[in-house]
């Protein structure tokens, strides 16, 4: 296992630098609150940090609108505005994905795509304790014939083109294209990597995610569950609420620390993953969407549309967690917020829930 000289938040935050991602402040970094369980959250007054609260409200009042059946928003790890609605009754699909209430009697959801980004971290960590390089075959873990390609057009791809969705496989595992050659968001593929995990790691899903993520971060209301609605090659979801996921995006926004202590100790890996994995799609890391870039869904035979920033109306700096139905986690270094959103499909003529809840929430934000 690979050793790590602890070193400061102040020095460590720096190496999150790439262009979009930038470090936050030295001061931010001294003034963190880690929460130990939910009864213990701190808060703290939007005015008192230069926010309209009036605004605030409003940006919160059309989140209830686009169907959120939950929002969070820490600044600094404290909670800076908490919302909470009764669960969307119009989308079957939204009530098959809550799994479960907390003890609040808040919704446990599966969050779709938005596992990802954990997996991505997961992956990584898996790497920093030498389980596993992401330069090495998918095949090495999972075996030869996982795919529809030939053994030689297998072979060429790694667990990095997972994590980039530049495999060169089309959906159905079929062969499309050399690696690197075309990007598609191909969810059924990227599930192949939680096999990867599993065989590299000789753990199953659960215990994996509990023993390096969750239980660290007190991530107590999140599990992997089944999908009875799915079909086979996404056949089990991350289920979680918002204040968990918000948990995950502040260990992510402190450079991998929770409370001084490193959760993601590889530095180099996390800088990657926050930054363009590829150029076919620039707005992609490793399974975390990028702000401030070219954005694109597809490119080459399968490309569907192209236009630039993946939120214009949100700061470039803006990374962020995204599934299906609007499941969002947002880090903002520029505003220094973890914001999570859970809930049904937020869109509403033709306005996305990113483009239209950015516009108001900047509204409220404190003068540059």
């Amino acid at each position: 296992m690979q050793t790590r000289r602890i070193i400061s938040c102040a020095m460590m935050l720096p190496l999150l630098l790439r262009i979009g991602f930038a470090a936050l402040p030295a001061q931010a970094a001294e003034d963190v609150y880690y929460p130990n369980s939910d009864a213990l959250w701190e808060t703290v007054d939007p005015e008192s940090l230069g926010w309209d609260s009036g605004k605030l409200n409003a940006a919160l009042d059309l989140a209830g609108l686009r169907k959120s059946s939950g929002v969070v928003i820490l600044h600094r790890g404290r909670i800076m505005a908490e919302r909470y609605w009764d669960s969307p009754d119009d989308s079957r699909r939204y009530q098959n994905n809550v799994t479960g209430l907390d003890s609040q009697g808040r919704a446990i959801e599966d969050v779709a795509s938005a596992q990802k980004s954990v997996v991505a971290v997961l992956t990584g960590m898996a790497q920093e304790r030498g389980y596993l390089s992401i330069d090495e075959p998918v095949a090495k873990y999972v075996g030869e014939g996982w795919s529809k390609a030939s053994r030689q057009q297998e072979d060429a791809i790694t667990i990095r083109h997972l994590l980039s969705m530049n495999s060169g496989l089309a959906i159905d595992f079929s062969y499309v294209a050399m690696p690197d050659s075309e990007w598609l968001y191909n969810t059924p593929v990227y599930h192949e990597l939680m096999r990867v995990l599993m065989a590299a790691t000789g753990l199953e899903r659960q215990q994996l995610t509990e023993q390096w993520v969750t239980m660290p971060l007190g991530m107590t209301n999140t599990a992997w569950t089944d999908r009875p609605w799915a079909s086979s090659d996404i056949a089990v979801g991350l289920s979680t609420t918002a204040r968990d996921l918000a948990r995950f995006g502040l260990m992510i926004q402190r450079g991998g620390l929770w409370a001084g202590k490193a959760v993601l100790q590889d530095t180099v890996f996390l800088d990657a993953m926050l930054s363009p994995s590829q150029q076919l799609n620039p707005a992609y890391g490793y399974l975390w969407w990028l702000n401030g870039q070219e954005f694109s869904r597809a490119t080459g035979a399968q490309a569907k549309r192209r236009n630039g920033n993946l939120i214009p109306s949100a700061p470039g700096d803006l990374v962020a967690m995204q599934g299906a139905l609007d499941r969002k986690l947002y880090l903002v270094p520029s505003l220094d917020l973890v914001i999570t959103r859970l809930g049904s499909a937020g869109a509403a003529n033709d306005s996305s829930f990113n483009d239209s809840f950015w516009a108001a929430l900047q509204q409220a934000a404190p003068s540059p």
